[in-house]
């Protein structure tokens, strides 16, 4: 039950209007909600049709007359009605009126003593009593108290007492901002009393004229009230709505709901909702705002309150798996790996089947090193059809090399077209374990006649480079001859450079055909490759430095290898780690760095270094 009073210092703002469209709107979310009218001088909810009660009924002066006449707090479900003819998707909407309105009604209001009503009554408990009764009988998600304006005797009941929020209305004058004040000053003032109370405030500008506001004027009003009532950010804001609907009292909510009025209370309902952490979309929403890094640099008294916050939610949405997965999802970004994969497991448990929370879950476990757990998460991820090509990605690096054969016949696989898996092949080359599910991606494609001549082709070639790197030189040798009858045929750089490793892996000798190819090609597209620089350059001057070497050019090969050697060192590496000719597979920064030195020995005429591809036999590897 999360409670938030409707509160101005003048009248004439909407305010009753307000809560009125705002008790609407979230019924019609599906909340349950309490509207109570505690504006006893001049009560107002009762006069909208949808608060109507079939027969009178008695409100709040009745309920505290009796508990004075008779020393006992009422039975509150005699003093509410309901109102049938809102709510949607299990919303429900009741109303607690001000009281029974008859001649007597005046007489009552004035009889009651406030103050001695909480000095010698025990006032107090009496509405603390009062909320244990609305949420035991009612089970409300909302009560919306409407307040009566000005310092009143119950205004600090309902600004104070009650609520866990005020929603603040006001017209952007001196006289509201002067009132205000020292009311925000009262509702602050319980965070630091003995009950240590947060009560949460938005400021709603309201009645506001939408006109031209050339010299400032409104701008330097919201100024003078962010400045003096201590808030940060933009107020919300009613616009003044000149329309004769609002004399029939027409619920914009549910009556015109793609009015802007309408859409201004929505922002309004969004705001309150945000602030309550036991509804759903209220922790969903705290979350999303939560950010790690702030709350790691923030101060201890910053932190403490979002851990608490935190906490509170992870209690409220014990068995909502979507909410204790976004729980998870934060902190493992806040490197908190044992509570992330706890809430995770916790949310996949309670029905939270989303992708996401797989694959969250299985990066934890390949942190851990459980790796068998994380495999089994991986082709759950692919278990599902329609596949963000990212997740199928993240799930296919995480699987052995052993169930490569459970990726390729995966669901979201066999849903991807043949160019996207010929794109996740490209990308699989971190690991000989990537490298073989890569292959077993690739070789159905490659051999697929109902394909393309052009899909063939790109499989094949992209096959062959994957048979590099897991050390099938005969493989991606015989595959790229079956592509051309001669070397002169081959026309695309990189598979060219790919046949003459090939060769080389293959018979143990240097071939400097297919290397000359290459180092042709690459002078015809000079003019394309210029400007060309990061890892990309990179590998390009690492294949140029191999590619001299091999055609007996040493000293040209020294000039680009220290090339290579400049865009490596310029270049940070975030996600896409640079690849490897010298082992067939994208590597680390260091890895690439520490490759170019072997090239830069073999360059020199240490015949030790060999193309890391090459050093073992990789058994099965083509299987």
């Amino acid at each position: 039950m999360y409670i938030t009073t409707f509160y101005s210092f003048k009248g004439g703002v909407g305010r009753t209007m307000a809560l009125v469209n705002v008790a609407v709107e979230l019924a019609q979310r599906g909340r349950r909600v309490l509207a109570v009218d505690f504006d006893l001088e001049a009560p107002g909810l009762d006069t909208f049709n949808i608060f109507r009660s079939r027969k009178r009924r008695p409100g709040i002066v009745d309920f505290v007359t009796e508990y004075l006449d008779t020393g006992r707090a009422p039975e509150v479900e005699r003093f509410i009605h309901d109102s049938r003819d809102v709510g949607e998707n299990g919303g429900c909407l009741w109303v607690m009126p001000s009281g029974e309105q008859h001649g007597k009604y005046a007489t009552s209001f004035r009889e009651i003593d406030w103050l001695d009503l909480y000095e010698r009554h025990d006032g107090y408990l009496l509405f603390e009593d009062l909320k244990a009764q609305w949420e035991q009988f009612v089970k409300p998600d909302y009560v919306l108290i409407d307040s009566r304006t000005g310092h009143t005797d119950t205004g600090g009941i309902c600004t104070r007492q009650l609520p866990d929020a005020v929603a603040i209305l006001f017209f952007p004058n001196d006289q509201n901002l002067r009132g205000l004040t020292t009311v925000v000053q009262d509702i602050r003032s319980e965070a630091v009393s003995p009950r240590k109370k947060k009560i949460d405030l938005h400021f709603v500008m309201s009645n506001v004229p939408d006109l031209d506001d050339e010299d400032r004027v409104l701008e330097r009003k919201i100024d003078a009230f962010r400045e003096k009532l201590g808030f940060g950010g933009e107020p919300l804001i009613l616009h003044r709505y000149d329309s004769l609907s609002l004399l029939n009292q027409v619920v914009f909510a549910k009556e015109r709901p793609r009015s802007r009025l309408a859409r201004e209370y929505c922002d309004l309902v969004e705001k309150i909702v945000g602030c309550n952490l036991a509804d759903r979309d209220g922790a969903l929403e705290y979350i999303r705002q939560a950010d790690p890094r702030r709350r790691r640099r923030g101060a201890t008294n910053e932190s403490g309150e979002i851990d608490r916050k935190l906490s509170q939610i992870e209690k409220a949405h014990a068995r909502d798996g979507e909410v204790l997965f976004a729980l998870g999802a934060l902190m493992a970004d806040d490197r908190q790996q044992d509570r992330a994969a706890s809430l995770l497991h916790r949310a996949i448990e309670a029905g939270y089947h989303d992708p996401e929370a797989y694959l969250r879950r299985a990066w934890l476990h390949a942190d851990a090193e459980d790796s068998a757990s994380a495999i089994e998460d991986a082709l759950q991820i692919l278990n599902h059809e329609k596949l963000p090509k990212s997740f199928v990605l993240d799930a296919a690096r995480l699987v052995s090399a052993d169930r490569a054969g459970d990726v390729a016949a995966s669901v979201a696989v066999a849903s991807m077209d043949a160019g996207d898996r010929i794109w996740l092949a490209g990308k699989l080359d971190r690991s000989e374990h990537q490298i073989t599910v890569a292959v077993r991606l690739l070789r159905p494609i490659a051999d697929d006649d109902a394909l393309s001549a052009s899909e063939r082709h790109s499989a094949r070639n992209r096959l062959a480079s994957r048979y590099l790197g897991i050390r099938a030189c005969g493989a991606a040798a015989a595959l790229l001859r079956h592509e051309a009858r001669d070397v002169d045929e081959m026309d695309v750089q990189d598979v060219v450079f790919d046949y003459g490793m090939a060769l080389w892996g293959e018979t143990g000798q240097v071939v400097p055909g297919p290397f000359g190819r290459f180092l042709q090609l690459d002078e015809e597209g000079a003019d394309e490759e210029e400007g060309e620089d990061g890892w990309r350059g990179a590998n390009r001057h690492q294949r140029l430095a191999v590619a001299h070497w091999a055609t007996g050019q040493p000293r040209r090969a020294f000039e680009v290898l220290e090339q290579a050697r400049e865009l490596a060192g310029s270049e940070t590496w975030w996600s896409d780690p640079p690849f490897s000719c010298w082992r067939y597979q994208s590597v680390r920064p260091e890895e690439f760095m520490r490759d170019l030195d072997e090239i830069e020995a073999l360059i020199d005429g240490d015949t030790t270094p060999k193309p890391r591809f090459m050093t073992a036999a990789a058994p099965n590897a083509t299987e």
